[in-house]
């Protein structure tokens, strides 16, 4: 992980405890509660194959695994910020126009109680959404495709904006890059279809 891809919007303090501790926390007990064939999506999409008592810890760090890595790939301060194709086509058809979305992207994330993440979902009415879910929930075990998301756990932001959670928000479409987030929407759409 390159942290230079999000200064001065992110430190790279930030990354490094976000990223290599955090994250790799995840990775590393996940792959000490399931098979190593199996993946963090397939584990949840298969969820009430394992154990009743092993449920819990495999959502848990199987969600932490989809969600950072959702959030890892699409932030860079020098992505394209404006989205294209059929996702800006879709935004418009929803919402009106990009700066709505947007808006309304930020009232919901300010919204969220607690630990987790607002997500642009394509839901399973092959329409576009935004939703809160708490902890290391994910969109999948809804049958939600995420498309992007803002990781709003405290670890995400807390060093550069210590309780300023608003701020860290405010400036999260400064750090997306809608090049890896017009193509997982296509793909989503395409499975959809």
């Amino acid at each position: 992980m390159n942290a230079k891809l999000f200064e001065p919007l992110l430190s790279e303090e930030t990354m490094y405890y976000h990223y290599d501790k955090l994250y790799k926390n995840y990775v590393n007990q996940f792959q000490k509660l399931v098979d190593s064939n199996i993946t963090p999506l397939e584990a949840v999409k298969n969820i009430s194959s394992f154990p009743l008592d092993k449920r819990g810890n495999i959502l848990h760090n199987a969600g932490g695994i989809l969600n950072h890595e959702l959030y890892f790939e699409e932030i860079d301060k020098n992505g394209r910020h404006i989205p294209s194709g059929i996702l800006i086509e879709d935004i418009m058809k929803k919402y009106g126009s990009y700066e709505n979305f947007k808006k309304e992207f930020i009232k919901i994330a300010k919204l969220l109680v607690g630990s987790g993440y607002t997500f642009l979902v394509l839901n399973s009415q092959n329409e576009l959404d935004i939703v809160n879910m708490s902890n290391q929930e994910t969109p999948y075990l809804y049958d939600m495709i995420p498309i992007m998301n803002i990781d709003l756990w405290e670890h995400a932001y807390y060093l550069d904006y210590k309780n300023e959670k608003n701020k860290y928000i405010d400036i999260f479409f400064d750090l997306i890059n809608y090049d890896v987030i017009d193509k997982r929407y296509e793909q989503a759409k395409a499975t959809q279809n």
